[in-house]
């Protein structure tokens, strides 16, 4: 009995979604036993942090972050060749392979940052191993890149899904986020991954909401226009947060120090904070949950005096802002979902109380401006209001918060997306100048189709200083009448046609030195995956190769692909078939 493609696809992504609960739960045991090693006490580092003497909050952190940026450091030197290790430039300008032994030594740098008190979050770690694992078993395999590209999709939901406990959050960040696409051949995968990872999660977690708000029923129209007005502002902010983790990055960078001096500065730096607002420590999931229940609202200062709880929470929220920007900003690897939660839930409280002491919107309780601040913010730092809406749903498990929730998640968007075009997953490749589109649809005609989602593996190169017989030999072992030339950077060189072999055949005594170099035409007009068909049929058309060559960039030029001329060529003519069919 032989699979259909769509059904040998739900298989995988079932393997996958094991493969994410168990690095869940892997990672659940390995990060309490970090914490362990660094704080020498059980419990959630903010908990653990106020318990601790002012030095230790300062010197915990700072060592931390000296040892995860030394493992980075020593790490990556020892894995070899660095190769991108980010979900989406792999999926739009790569091949979907994802390094394992860089994968590995950035989880490793993670679980220290996370263990000894950096403001990051869990879910980056988890995520990013779930789909390396996943990349990983599709390499083994030797499955062709849309494979593995989709293998990197389910490995993102199905660590998001049993990071949050949230499957349809996962499905959703995998398709709107990662691949940029929602068509149901590539939806259904990432349900059945996300599932399956979540019930795993489940076996060992159980199923209690990560966050516990108080229900609130709103029955009046006139309770809604405040959160339109959070929206404005949690947009502005995330705008401003996105700009100030370009500018602390580019801070740090500039310092030209080794990654573990700039890692031991943000944990330094987060150790300082700690000093008045112990809090800073850890993804900010305890003093989120605080602020959801109103335990600020009489909480005194750290000298005894009772504080306003404004001004407490303000602090609160800037004492975050500043140690995430420092963490995340020195080059720590984890996640910024859980922190942008708490930094969306310490602004909505803000507003909220603001508007109390000004006798406004009495009736209505902290918590709510809280969970619908978490949502706009979550929602206009990813430019995904539909996947902030579930996911605060999915982690509270309360309905009753929709409609003020799906407001500020759609009015903070389109704030952020006005002053700040990018997201904060586009912003790394907008750089790369790689450009992202994720206006996903349900269904999208063939000529919108990109290069990544038809793209083969490119056919094996040769290097440029590879001697004229291996050529040869390789001519007579393959069926193709072109071969790419590469350096030592996997960089596109040139091609070797067979009938420019025919010359130097008459010339055995001199074949001992001849290079591919030497008989090599330039490149020819390259496509790269993000690109659409339609923009790339003149190339196709042009080309008198079989494969064309897919390349990264057009400025990094990395071979990661080949296109079949026949297969384009075919996928165009049916699309004109189909507009020719006569309507009934």
């Amino acid at each position: 009995m032989r699979f259909s493609e769509a059904a040998f696809h739900l298989v995988l992504a079932g393997g996958v979604g094991v493969i994410g609960g168990l690095v869940n739960l892997f990672f659940y045991h390995a990060t309490e036993s970090v914490k362990m090693l660094f704080l020498r006490h059980a419990g959630r580092p903010e908990e653990v942090a106020e318990l601790m003497h002012g030095w230790h909050r300062v010197v915990i952190p700072t060592v931390g972050g000296l040892c995860a940026g030394l493992v980075l450091y020593w790490g990556l030197r020892l894995a070899g060749p660095q190769r991108s290790t980010n979900l989406l430039e792999v999926i739009v300008a790569g091949d979907g392979r994802l390094p394992f032994r860089n994968g590995i030594v950035k989880f490793l740098s993670s679980l220290i940052t996370i263990g000894s008190g950096g403001s990051i979050g869990r879910e980056g770690g988890i995520t990013q191993l779930a789909a390396t694992l996943a990349s990983k078993w599709g390499q083994l395999a030797r499955w062709h890149p849309y494979r593995l590209r989709l293998l990197v999709g389910c490995g993102a939901a199905s660590g998001i899904a049993a990071a949050y406990n949230a499957p349809i959050s996962g499905a959703v960040f995998a398709a709107l986020i990662v691949l940029g696409n929602f068509s149901m051949n590539l939806f259904a995968p990432l349900v059945f991954a996300s599932v399956v990872a979540t019930m795993v999660s489940r076996t060992f977690f159980g199923i209690e909401p990560w966050y516990t708000v108080p229900p609130f029923p709103f029955t009046s129209v006139t309770q809604l226009p405040w959160f339109i007005a959070l929206g404005v502002v949690t947009g502005v902010a995330a705008a401003g947060f996105l700009k100030l983790l370009n500018r602390a990055e580019a801070v740090f960078k500039r310092l030209q120090a080794p990654v573990y001096v700039r890692l031991a500065l943000g944990g330094l730096i987060v150790g300082i904070i700690a000093l008045k607002f112990p809090g800073v420590w850890g993804n900010g999931y305890v003093i989120t949950n605080r602020i959801l229940h109103g335990e600020y609202a009489a909480t005194p200062l750290a000298d005894g005096a009772a504080g306003n709880a404004l001004l407490l929470v303000i602090g609160l929220f800037l004492a975050k802002l500043l140690a995430t920007l420092a963490t995340v900003g020195s080059g720590a690897v984890g996640g910024v979902f859980t922190p942008t939660l708490f930094l969306g839930a310490g602004l909505g409280a803000i507003c909220g109380l603001a508007l109390q002491d000004l006798h406004l919107a009495r009736e209505l309780p902290i918590a709510t401006f809280a969970i619908v601040g978490m949502g706009s913010m979550l929602s206009a730092t990813t430019q995904s209001p539909l996947l902030a809406m579930i996911m605060v749903f999915e982690i509270s498990l309360d309905y009753s918060l929709m409609p003020p929730l799906m407001l500020g998640c759609v009015v903070s968007m389109l704030v952020a997306r006005r002053l700040h075009p990018d997201s904060i997953y586009t912003e790394p490749l907008r750089r790369k100048g790689l450009k992202v589109s994720r206006e996903a649809t349900a269904s999208e005609a063939a000529t919108e189709r990109t290069v990544a989602e038809v793209m083969l593996a490119p056919v094996p190169p040769v290097r440029e200083i590879a001697p004229l017989q291996e050529v040869a030999q390789r001519f007579l072992t393959s069926a193709n009448n072109f071969l790419p030339v590469v350096d030592g950077r996997n960089q596109l060189v040139g091609m070797v046609a067979l009938q420019d072999l025919k010359e130097h055949l008459a010339t055995a005594a001199e074949l001992q030195g001849v290079i591919a170099y030497d008989v090599m035409r330039p490149p020819p007009p390259c496509v790269t995956p993000n690109q659409r068909l339609l923009e790339v049929l003149p190339v196709v058309l042009q080309s008198e190769q079989r494969n064309i060559p897919v390349v990264s960039t057009l400025q990094e030029n990395r071979l990661v692909g080949a296109l079949g001329r026949i297969e384009v060529l075919g996928i165009f003519s049916e699309a004109i078939a189909a507009s020719r069919k006569p309507e009934g």
